[in-house]
């Protein structure tokens, strides 16, 4: 049912608790895994101050991620790419013909505006696959 699946990862609490879920569906259906961390570009003082903008730091948080999948038996290809995350992501998703995307949320309040700009907002409304998002 889901051949491949694409989870990106950043260094959010959200991202690790969405890992389990990862582990789970990848094991009952014995899919692909694509681990997916994007470089935001740098534009002065980022509003996002967690924002993944260092190659040095996804490389290191993609060799992480892998290793804890490895580490259960689950080999995990990994990518980076440059640009803003929400559309990477989908970009990605077409790539490698994903049949998933799983993400944590990153709750940025309940204002319309907060969830509109909201990357997992974007991805839902643009993937090319199903979305699941982990709270």
């Amino acid at each position: 049912m889901f051949k491949t699946v694409l989870f990106p990862v950043d260094q959010s609490r959200e991202a690790r608790e969405a890992a389990d879920l990862v582990v789970n569906i990848v094991q009952k259906y014995g899919s692909r895994l694509v681990l997916l961390s994007v470089v935001e570009p740098s534009e002065g003082e980022s509003a996002n101050s967690d924002a993944m903008a260092s190659p040095e730091a996804v490389a290191k948080l993609l060799k992480t991620a892998q290793t804890l999948f490895t580490d259960q038996g689950i080999p995990a290809d990994v990518m980076e790419r440059e640009g803003k995350a929400a559309f990477m992501i989908c970009d990605v998703a077409d790539e490698i013909d994903a049949d998933l995307i799983v993400m944590g949320s990153r709750g940025l309040g309940l204002t319309e505006e907060g969830s509109a700009e909201s990357v997992t907002n974007r991805v839902i409304n643009l993937s090319p696959c199903p979305v699941l998002i982990v709270p």
